[in-house]
């Protein structure tokens, strides 16, 4: 995940011109969008980059035709100006402000990607700019691209574009990979000397090398756009004419192909026409269920009561529009359409690292054999690093061998004194309350932090991975290997993950909604990136809440409505969500133990916590980062050493006599204030229960 910051630096411009410059630039925003319609709450044209949702933005979507005139007066299609790889379609203006700074960088851009099979149009969208200045604009800056004057609007309908500003990358196979500015060196009230992030050139690298950018679409700051009449006639927005070619391939290539293809953990292949017309009517069942793609977070809704636009990065369930196109297509006969119009295929290739080539890899040390059926129990195995020095960890990847018989993995870090014991194994495998440091489900692999953003690996620790098999008919083994990307230097942030836990949970046989909750209070000002709930075979629904400080009404942050044992899905927030010190962080969890419940072993059981499938757990994982934590003195001054005291707690948790190890300066057998560092008073004062300004043994009794 890549947070973005909305810090805002002031332009140059004197305070009555910025004054004029916003006014002026919050016109009515484009009502088109690929889809056919336009995103609800699209944001404000005058906010600075910021992470949207890609699907609402058309991303993965067929980008039809559309024409503008050329700078001769000449009607003519934005591809005939297309590259052999890329296209990147720029809109622009000669009067718009923001698209005169940042105008130099896509001439730059457009020099140094042009001999990579990218070509630029360019596609001026005010309305009102004559054709000498748009021929000036042309000279001066060296655009090489076809250059377009939309005059009617007919492009920016196509495209749905909203500002002035907002660049479009389209592959070979006219499929939507990114939208969004050039960079975030500009915006409407700030100018940076150099922009922190390159977003339409990291877009390119990406797509040149097969992968998708890892920022697809954000909000582009700019001159509104007028909205006009759409004349896209996309399939996806409830048109008739609906095809697999045009619709249907690109819903498959962007929701289920990643799994279901050959050599993936899907039983069986959706990358061909052929394959999804056979299996079109039970296409149409499990998506029109919700079974499929795997998602299980219920929408958001706004006080008004409307559906809110998804917070999550990597929200993988259909749209209602992708849901009626499949509909539609079934019923109007499953029509292939024209194989021009098919999206460039999707490249996978087993054991490729999707981090990048890792800079250590920890491997199983021998292959677990997996039997053909049955139950397996939880394997777990504990797997020394030999990291002589501490590591910051920006990227992790689990490859398993034998993907299709992997369920999920949890993967905890030990540090050297936890590894070498063996009951602190074993409690940590039982438990696994203290919080993962990676995990692995189908289809989510990897996670790949943002830039100042990592985990922290102890030198001489140790990988205790717990996995979970499941035996699909055929006798196998697995020895998965783990790898890791370093950070060449601390992060800004230090990555952690906590949980809302309760060992003390107690099902009574028969019961079909039995409720258990839990809660941590947040100590110290933070940030939450994701969410992932745990629970087992009886586990029936789960939800997140934040109460505030002030004893205020819960909001829910994450509602599972119908939780799946079979996804152990992470739930990863486009933006940090703040939470203050003094709120609390509620969980609540349903289980269903009747014999109504299919995958019930049991009915007649009382069910307690434990490790495996038959027991059960009540965890809510939170991953997250103190804001006002320093990397460089991590030690053991951390808020809370149990779910009861906070976010933070650690796999062994705080302990009086490590604390001495690192603070006791004076060796007196107590930690005064003044041997702290001024950065972790706030902790300090938390854990002082006596409030005498001294940390004693006593503040650690129970």
């Amino acid at each position: 995940m890549l947070p973005m910051h909305s810090d805002r630096f002031r332009s140059s411009h004197p305070p009555a011109l910025a004054a004029l410059l916003a006014a002026w630039l919050a016109g009515a925003l484009g009502a088109a969008s690929l889809l056919g319609m336009a995103p609800p709450d699209a944001p404000s044209p005058l906010a600075p980059p910021a992470p949207v949702d890609a699907r609402a933005m058309g991303i993965g979507r067929y980008v039809a035709d559309s024409s503008g005139d050329d700078l001769a007066g000449k009607k003519t299609s934005w591809r005939s100006g297309r590259g052999e790889r890329l296209t990147v379609i720029a809109l622009t203006s000669v009067t718009c402000p923001l698209c005169k700074k940042f105008a130099p960088s896509l001439a730059r851009i457009e020099s140094a990607f042009l001999d990579r099979g990218v070509k630029f149009v360019y596609v001026n969208v005010s309305g009102l700019d004559s054709t000498e200045a748009m021929r000036k604009q042309v000279a001066d800056l060296g655009f090489k691209g076809l250059y377009l004057n939309d005059r009617d609007g007919a492009i920016a309908a196509a495209l749905g574009a909203r500002t002035t500003t907002e660049v479009f990358v389209v592959d070979a196979g006219n499929t939507l990979v990114y939208r969004g500015p050039v960079s975030d060196q500009y915006g409407v009230d700030f100018t940076l000397d150099a922009p922190r992030q390159r977003l339409l050139e990291s877009a390119l690298e990406a797509s040149i090398a097969g992968k998708a950018p890892g920022i697809a679409a954000l909000a582009s700051p700019g001159c509104a756009i007028e909205p006009k009449q759409a004349s896209s006639t996309s399939a996806v927005a409830g048109s008739p004419a609906v095809t697999y070619a045009r619709d249907i391939s690109r819903i498959m290539q962007n929701n289920c192909v990643e799994c279901h293809r050959a050599g993936g953990p899907g039983p069986f292949a959706l990358d061909s026409f052929e394959a999804v017309s056979k299996r079109a009517s039970m296409i149409r069942a499990v998506t029109q269920e919700g079974t499929m793609p795997p998602w299980f977070a219920a929408p958001m809704h706004g006080a008004d009561g409307a559906t809110k636009p998804s917070p999550w990065s990597n929200d993988r369930s259909l749209t209602d529009a992708e849901k009626r196109a499949i509909v539609a297509w079934i019923e109007s006969g499953k029509p292939e359409g024209d194989r021009a119009e098919l999206p460039a295929p999707r490249t996978f290739a087993d054991g490729v690292w999707r981090i990048g080539t890792p800079d250590a890899i920890v491997q199983l040390p021998k292959p677990i054999a997996i039997k053909a059926d049955g139950f397996m129990a939880y394997q777990t195995v504990v797997v020394p690093t030999n990291l002589a020095e501490d590591r910051w960890v920006k990227a992790v990847q689990i490859v398993p061998t034998d993907p299709s018989v992997v369920h999920h993995v949890l993967v905890f870090a030990l540090d050297e004194a936890d590894a070498q014991n063996p009951r602190v194994r074993r409690r940590l495998a039982a438990e696994e309350a203290g919080g993962y440091w990676a995990a692995y489900v189908p289809g989510n692999d990897h996670v790949i932090h943002g830039p100042g953003f990592a985990r922290r690996l102890p030198a001489r620790s140790s990988l205790l991975f717990q996995i979970h098999y499941t035996p699909n008919g055929t006798a196998t083994s697995d020895q998965m290997k783990l790898g890791m990307v370093f950070a060449n230097e601390p992060p800004r942030h230090v990555v952690r993950t906590a949980s809302i836990a309760d060992r003390s949970i107690m099902i009574p046989p028969g019961a079909p909604n039995h409720r258990e909750s839990a809660q941590v209070r947040i100590p110290a000002d933070a940030r939450i990136l994701a969410f992932m709930p745990h629970m087992h075979v009886r586990g029936k629904a789960y939800r997140y809440e934040l109460e505030p400080a002030d004893g205020g009404g819960r909001r829910t942050l994450l509602n599972i409505p119908a939780y799946d044992f079979n996804w152990q899905l992470r739930y990863e927030l486009r933006e940090p969500l703040a939470v203050e010190p003094g709120a609390t962080l509620h969980g609540t969890a349903w289980y269903d133990n009747s014999a109504g419940n299919p995958a019930n072993p049991d009915p007649t059981k009382t069910v307690r916590w434990g490790p495996q499938t038959v027991d059960e757990m009540m965890l809510g994982y939170i991953e997250y980062y103190l804001v006002n934590e320093d990397p460089l003195h991590l030690e053991e001054l951390e808020p809370g050493s149990t779910p009861s005291r906070g976010l933070g707690q650690g796999a062994r948790g705080i302990t009086f006599d490590r604390l001495l190890l690192r603070f006791d300066a004076n060796k007196d057998g107590t930690i005064s204030e003044d041997e702290v560092p001024e950065n972790l008073l706030p902790q300090f004062r938390r854990l002082d229960r006596t409030s005498n300004g001294v940390l004693e043994r006593d503040d650690f009794a129970p």
